[in-house]
């Protein structure tokens, strides 16, 4: 029974080729526009989360800050500190902690023979590298030995390499700090972050926290980097380390103003968001000019029902039930959008390769490699929404017709002229 109708459709859109070519061009028009808008509004999300991950994982910034409560005798308006006892303590005490570093800063000149630059040197520890997604693209991050050591070492951010070295390789020469030679031993690709603390990952050096100590003062951090052993304890691991450092320095643990915790779990709802919210109304936009042409197949089949009643009229008359007019209407409809539909998607899919990738953040970081420009590649993902919408759409707009068919009366059918 289902082939039948099939045939019957199928022959029904032969016998008015043209109009069906042009009924099914705004069908590819609709798809082609859902398609692409959900390609570029996946890209743009992309790249959106890809400059808020890098910051680091999971990552809680600790300032200190002067207490605003007098606890324990203790006047307002000390300034907390962040030494050594502090980390110890931390580290024993802080069960929701899963790594803790301090972090020195210091703005200095960094040169390499004529070339040099002034920027933040960031004085780390070994689990810094990890906790802030600095990756190695050449060489290593800073170990324990260079720690223990007091090594001279440094790992160079992407910006700072290449002002310092224009290309050639850095791993194994030696740069001045401060008048002090330091060997590279890493450096990374560039990591096109939207936030950032003191200065820009990509402009900043590093070097172990103990020879840092070396060369400035560094009994108190300027920050504490942490991260908790969950993204879902981390209003709690923020309670439990500023209650830690009140316990030491005699403020109240709960004077949020002593210490100022900025945490990238905070951010990342909106950032998804954000993203999500933009495929949606992007979605949304597609959908209304797949419907555009969902209203064109609607009129089309409204029209082939008027000039199809007498034969309506009679395969009612030969026994034809209304749900097999139904089916046959509405089967007509979904091949017209279907067809025009699977025409959209192979359209879709060679636009998007044609166009390849556009300009996004690309222009603003002066970077050419694409890296955080919109991607027009079409995913199953975004090939499954579409079709989802379509069918959609075919049902929708083969409705009211198949109904209206079915509900001719078959003696007026055979007696409409």
């Amino acid at each position: 029974m289902f082939e039948e109708i099939l045939k019957q459709a199928w022959a029904s859109l032969r016998r008015q080729p043209v109009r069906s070519c042009l009924t099914m061009t705004g069908i590819v028009w609709g798809i082609v526009a859902v398609t692409m808008l959900l390609a570029y509004g996946t890209g743009f999300r992309r790249v959106l989360m890809h400059t808020f991950e890098v910051f680091g994982h999971d990552v809680i910034i600790c300032w200190p800050r002067t207490t605003a409560d007098q606890a324990g005798g203790e006047r307002a308006g000390k300034r907390v500190k962040f030494e050594q006892a502090d980390i110890d303590n931390i580290r024993a005490g802080a069960t929701l902690v899963k790594q803790v570093c301090p972090e020195t800063v210091k703005d200095l000149d960094i040169s390499h023979g004529e070339r040099s630059s002034s920027t933040v040197i960031r004085g780390v520890c070994t689990d810094y590298g990890e906790m802030r997604n600095e990756v190695p693209n050449n060489g290593r991050w800073l170990n324990e030995e260079d720690q223990v050591g007091r090594r001279r070492v440094v790992f160079l951010g992407a910006l700072l390499e290449k002002k310092l070295f224009a290309g050639l390789p850095a791993i194994g020469e030696t740069v001045q700090i401060a008048g002090t030679r330091f060997t590279v031993v890493g450096t990374m690709d560039r990591k096109f972050q939207d936030n950032n603390y003191f200065t820009s990952d990509d402009d900043s050096a590093w070097i172990p926290y103990t020879t840092a100590g070396d060369m400035w003062d560094t009994k108190s951090a300027n920050v504490l980097v942490v991260t908790p052993v969950s993204a879902d304890l981390d209003s709690m691991a923020q309670a439990q380390i500023l209650a830690i450092l009140a316990e030491r320095q005699h403020f109240s643990p709960t004077d949020k103003r002593a210490v100022a915790m900025d945490s990238i779990n905070e951010f990342r709802p909106l950032y998804t968001m954000i993203g999500y919210g933009l495929e949606v109304l992007l979605l949304i936009v597609g959908m209304l000019t797949l419907g555009i042409g969902g209203v064109g197949v609607m009129n089309i089949m409204l029209v082939t029902v008027n000039e199809r009643i007498r034969e309506i009229g009679l395969r009612r008359a030969l026994g034809a039930r209304r749900s097999h007019i139904r089916a046959q209407f509405l089967t007509e409809a979904l091949a017209i959008t279907l067809l025009g539909g699977a025409i959209g998607v192979l359209l879709s899919v060679v636009i998007g390769a044609t166009i390849g990738t556009l300009p996004l953040l690309g222009p603003a970081y002066e970077d050419t490699s694409g890296a955080v420009d919109i991607h027009m590649h079409v995913s199953w993902e975004t090939l499954a929404i579409s079709v989802g919408v379509l069918v959609f759409v075919g049902l929708l707009s083969g409705l009211v017709p198949a109904i209206r068919a079915a509900k001719l009366d078959p003696v007026e059918a055979l007696r409409y002229e």
